[in-house]
C-alpha cells in the first residue's frame, strides 16, 4: 500500500493534510479578468490556484507580472499559490520571452514571495533546472517540476523515470501528466503513479488528460497523487472537470474506502 505524501508549506501540509488536494487554474489574460475570475472560483473553496502566467497579456513586464501575483495572493488569503509558465511544447501558450528572460521573471517572482509553490519543467537545461531550484529555495517557494505530453502515454517504465528524476533533480514536488489513446494507458498512468508513490521520497501530482484521462482525476488520489486539477472558472487542460463534481466524486469515494 501506498503512503501518501501530502504536500506541505511552511512545515505544515496544504489544507490540513487533505488527499488529494483541488487546485483550480486561473487563466485570465489580464489583471481584471484574473479578479473576475478569482471572484467566481472563490466560493468554491479550492485548496490551491495555480495562476497560468504564459496567459497573460503583460507577461514580458516582471513588475507587472509580481503585481498581477500580489493582488491574486491578497484576494486569495490563506489558499496558496502555484505560478507556472508552461511552455509551447508542453502545452502553453506562446509567449514574447525566450527562456533566459523566463529564468529572470521565475526569479524575480521567487525573491518577491508573492507565490508558495512554483512549477518548472523536468526537459528543460539542467542548468536552468538549478537557477530556478535555487530560486524557489532561496526564497522558501516549493519547486514542482513536471512533465507534459499532450500526445500520448509513455510506456511504464518512461513514466517511472520522470517521477524519479523530479525527485533527484530536487523538486519538492514531482508531476507527469500524459494523453491516453484507451483506457489501456489510463492503466499505465495509474500503476505508474502507485509504483511511484511507493518509491518516491517526495509527494507526486499525476494525471491523464481529455476525456479517458477525466477518470484519474477522480481517482488519481486512491493511488497516491496528492493534487488533482478541476475547473473553477475556465479549464487550462483537456479532461479537467467542475471542481463542484470533483468535490461529490471524491466525498464519496473517500466515505466508501473508509468503510462508511
Amino acid at each position: 500500500m501506498q503512503i501518501n505524501k501530502p504536500i506541505e508549506l511552511n512545515g505544515q501540509p496544504i489544507a490540513g493534510g487533505k488527499f488529494p488536494l483541488i487546485c483550480t487554474p486561473l487563466v485570465g489574460r489580464t489583471l481584471d479578468k484574473l479578479m473576475a475570475e478569482l471572484d467566481v472560483v472563490l466560493p468554491k473553496k479550492p485548496d490551491v490556484l495555480e495562476w497560468r502566467v504564459d496567459f497573460f497579456e503583460q507577461i514580458g513586464d516582471t513588475a507587472l507580472v509580481i503585481a498581477a501575483a500580489s493582488a491574486i495572493k491578497s484576494k486569495a488569503g490563506q489558499i496558496p499559490l502555484l505560478f507556472t509558465r508552461r511552455s509551447t511544447i508542453e502545452g502553453g501558450e506562446k509567449i514574447a520571452l525566450n527562456e533566459a528572460q523566463v529564468i529572470a521573471m521565475y526569479a524575480a517572482v521567487c525573491a518577491s514571495k508573492s507565490i508558495d509553490l512554483i512549477d518548472y519543467e523536468m526537459a528543460n537545461d539542467a542548468a536552468n533546472i538549478v537557477r530556478v531550484r535555487d530560486a524557489a529555495k532561496a526564497n522558501g517557494i516549493k519547486l514542482v517540476l513536471s512533465f507534459h505530453n499532450f500526445s500520448y502515454t509513455p510506456g511504464l517504465e518512461t513514466l517511472a523515470a520522470k517521477f524519479l528524476t523530479a525527485d533527484q533533480l530536487g523538486a519538492d514536488v514531482a508531476k507527469v501528466a500524459v494523453m491516453p489513446r484507451d483506457l489501456d494507458d489510463v492503466l499505465t498512468l495509474l500503476v505508474a503513479t502507485r509504483e511511484a508513490s511507493k518509491k518516491l521520497r517526495i509527494p507526486l501530482i499525476s494525471m491523464s488528460m481529455g476525456p479517458y484521462g477525466a477518470l484519474t482525476r477522480m481517482v488519481g488520489g486512491v493511488f497516491g497523487s496528492s493534487l488533482t486539477f478541476a475547473v473553477g472558472a475556465s479549464s487550462s487542460a483537456p479532461g479537467q472537470v467542475p471542481i463542484e463534481d470533483l468535490n461529490v466524486v471524491l466525498a464519496i469515494l473517500q466515505k466508501s474506502m473508509a468503510g462508511k
